[in-house]
């Protein structure tokens, strides 16, 4: 493999700053797993989603180990409670499972099934109620029938099965306290990565292995290598999942990929407290007013300025989180002059005022 360009490198810094890695001291490993095979347009849509992951804190981890034998059959869905050694009641949570040895099948109730193998992670952006096992035609059992509660710093396990084939799972998940609705409405029910097919997975494998082990040992720090791993998967997960779409597919997912529609989001993006208009925006992404508004709002379902107030109340709920300043002061950074305005936009948008859910987020900036 060549030597990535300056540019090249000086973005994939910046999208590996935006998930929390250690960079520059970014390892080989990382870096690879965050370079896009398709050019321009699949840095457009690492960019795109470094942004959101930045701003909406997406925090994860794995919270059991499991050894089944076939045959077997487990149905359920993640709780909130599951979380609970790793994020205090997330809004939201996008399951995961790690297929370590072996394989099973998995289906989301009312769709199809499919088989995982060896290697494999499935993720479950709306975490949907599942089944997976060795034979889905057998009754499937809870995972609180069978799981072995963990040691204080450790991971929940289960044994069970029926002495058959052996499957080896690590289960886990992604979870936020404010979802970016757009990116989610643009998923599918199921992502499917072949983690041992990208260009680190042999490393991912045994990090992922390796930090399982470490926290099994009551060695809790090894949880923050388990997120961010889990972040970069869903990352990679995504990319590819854009890649394959449809040239008529629309949705968030399809802008990132339109070079004009993409562009546009960039700017917002980076610059959400400019006074930003529609024709603004179309002269800068060379367009007329009509056909990118008409444009925008068929790729990405709402229009700009719309787009605009949902992703600045993002970026003031990661401010108010992060306590940088009072209420009228992070209004006025994410474009407000008046408090009352920013107050009631962000009410509309999280269903709680900025000052209770600063206080609910455990920050007591004034």
């Amino acid at each position: 493999m060549g030597e990535a360009s300056g540019a090249s490198l000086d973005r994939r810094v910046r999208v590996g700053a935006n998930l929390g890695l250690a960079v520059p001291a970014m390892n080989d490993q990382c870096a690879g797993l965050l370079a896009p095979d398709s050019g321009e347009e699949g840095w457009r849509v690492l960019d795109a989603l470094s942004d959101v992951l930045r701003v909406i804190r997406l925090s994860g981890g794995v919270f059991l180990e499991a050894e089944f034998t076939a045959p077997w059959c487990i149905g359920g869905k993640i709780s909130a409670d599951d979380c609970k050694p790793f994020l205090a009641a997330p809004r939201h949570i996008i399951a995961s499972h790690f297929v370590a040895a072996g394989h099973m099948q998995l289906r989301i109730d009312g769709e199809p099934a499919i088989d995982v193998q060896a290697g494999e992670l499935i993720l479950l952006p709306r975490n949907d109620t599942h089944t997976f096992g060795s034979d889905l035609s057998i009754a499937p059992m809870s995972a609180g029938e069978v799981i072995q509660p963990p040691e204080v710093g450790g991971i929940a396990r289960i044994k069970h099965g029926g002495g058959g084939e052996v499957t080896q799972l690590l289960c886990g998940f992604l979870g936020s306290e404010t979802p970016f609705s757009p990116l989610l409405s643009s998923l599918p029910s199921l992502l499917k990565l072949d983690v041992r097919a990208t260009a680190s997975g042999a490393w991912i494998e045994s990090s992922f292995r390796f930090a399982v082990s470490e926290i099994a040992a009551g060695r809790v720090g090894s949880t923050a290598v388990i997120a961010k791993l889990s972040e970069l998967l869903f990352v990679e997960a995504v990319s590819q999942h854009v890649a394959s779409l449809p040239a008529e597919r629309r949705g968030w997912l399809a802008g990132l990929r339109d070079p004009h529609i993409g562009r546009a989001l960039a700017l917002l993006h980076a610059r959400p407290t400019e006074g930003w208009t529609a024709e603004a925006l179309a002269l800068e992404v060379g367009m007329s007013r009509s056909a990118f508004a008409e444009r925008f709002t068929a790729l990405v379902g709402q229009p700009p300025m719309q787009y605009l107030t949902l992703w600045r109340m993002h970026v003031a709920a990661q401010q108010l989180r992060e306590g940088r300043g009072n209420v009228a002061q992070i209004g006025f950074a994410v474009g407000y002059e008046s408090e009352a305005a920013f107050s009631r936009a962000f009410k509309r948008q999280f269903g709680t005022s900025p000052g209770t859910w600063r206080r609910q987020s455990g920050t007591s900036t004034g």
